[in-house]
């Protein structure tokens, strides 16, 4: 569902209503190029081999900026999990840890929900129960994504991202195992990949 916003369609949030994305909590991304175009190599093999991956310089860079994104934010306590560069899409799993922003937000919200549960408003934010939209997902992907846009921008002037990213907040053990099996396998399913 669309709304307007100064008379012009904006897109409605993919994102996790009331889920603060600084959070201690590990996610499951998927980011795909413009127009699903293969920038980043081409998987041979056929179903039945174990297939091979061929990274374009392209997709050495997706390679290079997603191992950077953790020495850059050492702040963030990110733990990386399983992640794939495929022709034309990214997935990864990436945890953010404890840290000192999302202490202080966890303690804001907590006073939140203390106030909900006694059916009294305790937000002197109304506009805002997240605090800055910093160290978060958001930006965490937003600075993997221009790093990788301007690189490869050198090699090929026409590449591009999506504008949106796909995520999902992984909620158990049993998920996170799940997921992880799905990226490492990505790969052996490209022929039937949704994503194709």
């Amino acid at each position: 569902m669309s709304d307007r916003f100064q008379n012009k369609y904006r897109i409605e949030s993919t994102r996790l209503k009331n889920w603060d994305y600084g959070s201690n909590a590990s996610y499951f991304v998927t980011i795909c190029t413009q127009n699903r175009e293969c920038f980043f190599g081409d998987v041979v093999g056929d179903k039945d081999a174990l297939p091979c991956f061929s990274l374009t310089p392209i997709g050495v860079i997706v390679e290079t900026e997603w191992l950077k994104t953790f020495e850059m934010r050492p702040d963030m306590n990110l733990e990386m999990g399983e992640f794939v560069v495929m022709p034309n899409h990214f997935h990864a799993i990436i945890g953010i840890g404890e840290n000192e922003y999302n202490t202080k937000r966890d303690t804001h919200l907590d006073t939140q929900r203390r106030g909900a549960m006694h059916c009294a408003s305790t937000n002197d934010n109304p506009k805002n129960k997240f605090g800055p939209q910093s160290k978060n997902l958001a930006s965490i992907i937003r600075g993997f994504k221009i790093g990788v846009t301007k690189n490869a921008r050198l090699i090929n002037p026409d590449f591009a991202w999506q504008p949106r990213y796909h995520d999902h907040v992984i909620r158990n053990d049993k998920s996170f195992h799940r997921i992880s099996e799905y990226i490492i396998n990505n790969p052996r399913n490209w022929t039937t990949d949704k994503l194709r």
